[in-house]
C-alpha cells in the first residue's frame, strides 16, 4: 500500500479539501483508497458524509487502543473509498502518546497490517505534533498544500525543515510527492508572484496542476460530499482530477500496477 501524508502546520490552506478529493478522485479511477482523518477537528470525515454518530471507532483506537485498520473503517458512499474517521478523543492522543514507547511509529505499525488497499492517504492536523509525526513516520512521501499568500511560505520552510529531521530520526525512506498550489487567484497579483517564488524555489516538486478559489469546493463540505460529487463539472472539481492525474504519474511505476 502506498501512504501519503498530507500534511500543512498552517490552517486554512485547503488540506482537508485536498485530501478529500485526491482520494475521491483515486477512487474514481479504480484504486482502493484509504482516507485516514488525523485531526481532532474531523473535518474530513465530516466533509465526506461520516456523521458523528456513526464514527464508532476512529483513528484514536488505531492509534491508542491498538485496533485493527479494518475494524476502524467505515465504507462511504463512494464506492472504493473507506474512511477511518477521527472524533473528539482524538485531541488526548497527543498527550497519551508522550508516554508511549515508539509513540511516532503507532500509526505505520497499524498501517503495515492492510493487505486490502492499494493507497492510503493521511489527513493531517494543522500542527507539528504527535499526530502529524506519526502520519509522516507511516508515509511513503508527502502531498503539501501551499495557499498562495506570503505568510504560507514562512511556513514552508518550517515544514521542509522537520520533514529533514524525519528522515534522520524516523523514516529515512519519507519523500515530498509535491506541494499543490490552492486558493490560486489569478485576479490578484501577489497569488502569481508566490506561485513564480515557490516554483523558482523548488522547481520540479511544485505540481503543473493549481487549485483555484471557487465557491462549489466551499459549499460541498456542508452537504456531506467531496467537490468532485457535489459539482463534477465546476473549475476546482476539473483541477482535482487533474492533480490526482498528475500525482499518479509521479508514483512508482510498480506501484501503478495495484
Amino acid at each position: 500500500m502506498i501512504t501519503i501524508a498530507v500534511a500543512n502546520q498552517k490552517g486554512g490552506v485547503g488540506k482537508t479539501t485536498t485530501a478529500i478529493n485526491v482520494a475521491t478522485a483515486l477512487a474514481a479511477t479504480g484504486w482502493k483508497v484509504l482516507l485516514i482523518d488525523l485531526d481532532p477537528q474531523g473535518n474530513a470525515s465530516t466533509g465526506i458524509g461520516v456523521s458523528a454518530a456513526e464514527r464508532a471507532r476512529s483513528s484514536y483506537d488505531l492509534l491508542i487502543e491498538q485496533a485493527s485498520v479494518e475494524s476502524c473503517l467505515i465504507p462511504t458512499r463512494i464506492p472504493g473509498l473507506d474512511l477511518i474517521p477521527a472524533t473528539v478523543d482524538l485531541s488526548g492522543a497527543e498527550v497519551e502518546l508522550v508516554s508511549q514507547l515508539d509513540r511516532t511509529g503507532k500509526l505505520r505499525t497499524a498501517l503495515a497490517e492492510d493487505a486490502g488497499h492499494d493507497i492510503c492517504l493521511i489527513d493531517c492536523p494543522p500542527s507539528l505534533g504527535l499526530l502529524t509525526l506519526n502520519a509522516m513516520t507511516a508515509a511513503d512521501s508527502m502531498l503539501v498544500p501551499l495557499q498562495c499568500e506570503f505568510f504560507a511560505l514562512e511556513g514552508l520552510s518550517q515544514l521542509l525543515q522537520t520533514i529533514e529531521r524525519v528522515q534522520e530520526r524516523f523514516n529515512p525512506s519519507l519523500g515530498i510527492l509535491g506541494i499543490v498550489l490552492t486558493m490560486y487567484d489569478r485576479r490578484n497579483r501577489l497569488t502569481d508572484q508566490v506561485a513564480d517564488d515557490v516554483r523558482s524555489c523548488l522547481h520540479g516538486l511544485v505540481f503543473e496542476s493549481v487549485i483555484p478559489r471557487n465557491v462549489r469546493l466551499s459549499e460541498a463540505p456542508s452537504h456531506g460530499l467531496p467537490a468532485l460529487i457535489y459539482d463534477h463539472a465546476c473549475a476546482g472539481s476539473q483541477a482535482y482530477m487533474k492533480l490526482a492525474r498528475e500525482l499518479i504519474g509521479r508514483l512508482p511505476e510498480r506501484r501503478k500496477a495495484a
